[in-house]
């Protein structure tokens, strides 16, 4: 066997060690990938659309209106979570619109307020849907100004409505009181003014963040208690280093006790995703959503499972569907 010489010696012990230092840089940055797969799913069956409204009902996400460049909708439809099924619904009652707004109070849905440009009105009409029997009835009158790009939410026993746009942004809140048919003002928080912001509950706590003013994007970020209707201000959604999590019309939903805020717009469409524990009180970033970055889409969750669907990247409308897996590593193959 032929002997090896100290100049081969050193260089298999010079390339040996590059190899390790390659390993290692790898294995550092597979550490350091964001977790979070999209998965794509049932594409809508109607016309490609954004600025719908949604709102879920146990495995069950309802949207409906919207607008495509040329047309304002009023069409309704139902996404089966299990069966990843659209079905459509009796239409929406009111004038076509988007940049509606809707919540859910126990197995009712409520759509009501947004937008029609061929009356060049903003809008405050509500009406509340019935599941069991897909029939529609008219309630009162949005209580504050008539409004698009509100934000609204729902408990138990009320409906809150709150920020968006009557021709000046604004950011006062109001509660839907549906034993009385009624609406009463309640206190606002703190925050600046804004449209096209958004919110997520977990627990008996919602989550306001984001939106845009007079061309400012928000950052300050607020909690409100359901129980106490008590306003309190969080961290706000920036840093030093980087744009982070503000945006405007964005979408944003609830997975096993963590929130997400998706896609938007800033300074052109967004695909990058966060996420907000509750307990540590901080935001990291996951992998971005999928398919094109988008803005003015719509959301479904029921706690356990979420869904992006719908939108725009400038003029391209959307009528894709994706859901979020916020453990899962990355798979491309999925699309």
């Amino acid at each position: 066997m032929r002997k090896m010489n100290n100049k081969s010696a050193i260089r298999l012990l010079y390339f040996g060690a590059v190899l390790a230092l390659f390993s290692s840089c790898n294995s550092d940055d597979d550490d350091d990938d964001t977790l979070g797969n999209w998965v794509k799913k049932s594409t809508f069956n109607e016309e490609s659309r954004s600025s719908s409204t949604a709102f879920t009902i146990g495995n069950i996400g309802y949207m409906g209106t919207g607008y495509d460049g040329s047309d304002y909708y009023k069409d309704f439809w139902a996404y089966n979570m299990d069966t990843n099924s659209w079905q459509q619904l009796s239409d929406f009652p009111g004038l076509e619109r988007s940049s509606a707004t809707s919540f859910a109070i126990g197995n009712d849905g409520y759509v009501g307020t947004g937008y029609n440009g061929d009356t060049n009105d903003e809008l405050s009409d509500f009406y509340k849907y019935n599941v069991d029997t897909n029939s529609w009835t008219t309630i009162a009158d949005f209580g504050g100004s008539a409004r698009y790009g509100a934000v609204g939410f729902g408990s138990d026993s009320y409906g809150y409505v709150g920020t968006g746009n009557d021709g000046s942004d604004k950011k006062d809140f109001w509660k839907y009181n549906p034993i009385s048919d009624s609406w009463e003002e309640v206190f606002g928080f703190g925050g600046d003014k804004r449209k096209d912001g958004v919110t997520f509950t977990i627990g008996n706590d919602v989550y306001l963040a984001t939106g845009v003013s007079n061309g400012v994007y928000e950052t300050d970020f607020w909690s409100f208690n359901l129980d106490t209707e008590a306003w309190t201000q969080l961290t706000d959604v920036d840093d030093d280093d980087e744009d982070y999590v503000y945006r405007s019309n964005a979408v944003a939903f609830t997975m096993n006790g963590k929130g997400y805020v998706a896609c938007g717009e800033y300074s052109g469409s967004l695909s990058t995703v966060y996420e907000y524990t509750p307990s540590s009180g901080s935001w990291v970033e996951k992998t971005p959503f999928e398919l094109f970055a988008r803005r003015d889409a719509i959301a479904f969750s029921d706690g356990a499972r979420a869904f992006v669907a719908l939108g725009r990247n400038g003029t391209l409308y959307l009528d894709d569907n994706m859901e979020f897996f916020p453990n899962a590593e990355q798979d491309d193959d999925d699309n």
